[in-house]
């Protein structure tokens, strides 16, 4: 990629999904998902993080995130969620990436400026099991991702990747933890846990 002749939406969107790639395994690691010999420890802006050993595991995430990519640099993705659900396909726990990517900002983006604030998620995920709920036995997990608008040409590659999640949604609205917010034109993320209400229903059926 040229990047003098990238827009000011694509540069933070290439900047956003590596950095997504990065924050998902993190959660995938703080959650205990997986033995913590799955992962090694590497340095991403200048903070050390767990990245995933096992091919199979980091390709997901990958390709996930990379996937993303051209709807981030639109404008198109509204949402990108981690969500654990038990063995019953009822999400106990979710890490909302809430993405705003300015399309009307034409000036330069600063590179530098928008890691230091995307650093600062890192560091925070580090110290946030303690926000965070234990997980029940037979539990899974999936990422996925809320598009403000559905692709133009639906028919592409890339748009056909993106199919219907088969997790269940809750009925009430559900509690929310902040963990951290940035804004850096052109982009703003707000990073936040959502837990079932206490009213919700343990049971949502089919």
């Amino acid at each position: 990629m040229d990047r003098k002749n990238t827009s000011p939406q694509g540069e933070t969107a290439r900047v956003l999904v590596e950095f997504l790639e990065v924050a998902i395994t993190s959660i995938v690691f703080l959650k205990g998902f997986y033995p913590s010999e799955a992962f090694e420890r590497r340095r991403y802006m200048n903070v050390v993080v767990h990245s995933a050993r096992h091919p199979q595991l980091s390709g997901y995430i990958h390709s996930v995130t990379a996937g993303l990519l051209p709807f981030v640099q639109k404008g198109l993705v509204e949402r990108v969620n981690v969500i654990f659900y038990d063995n019953e396909h009822v999400p106990v726990e979710k890490f909302v990436f809430k993405i705003i990517v300015n399309q009307s900002y034409n000036s330069k983006v600063e590179e530098n400026d928008v890691e230091f604030a995307l650093r600062a998620f890192l560091i925070k995920l580090t110290v946030a099991e303690p926000l965070t709920k234990p997980l029940p036995s037979g539990s899974g997990w999936e990422v996925t991702a809320y598009f403000r608008a559905l692709p133009q040409d639906s028919s592409n590659k890339e748009a056909q990747m993106w199919v219907p999640t088969d997790t269940k949604q809750w009925l009430q609205p559900p509690d929310i933890t902040p963990i951290k917010s940035m804004s850096s034109e052109p982009l703003k993320v707000q990073l936040y846990l959502e837990h079932p209400n206490s009213s919700e229903p343990k049971n949502l059926g089919v």
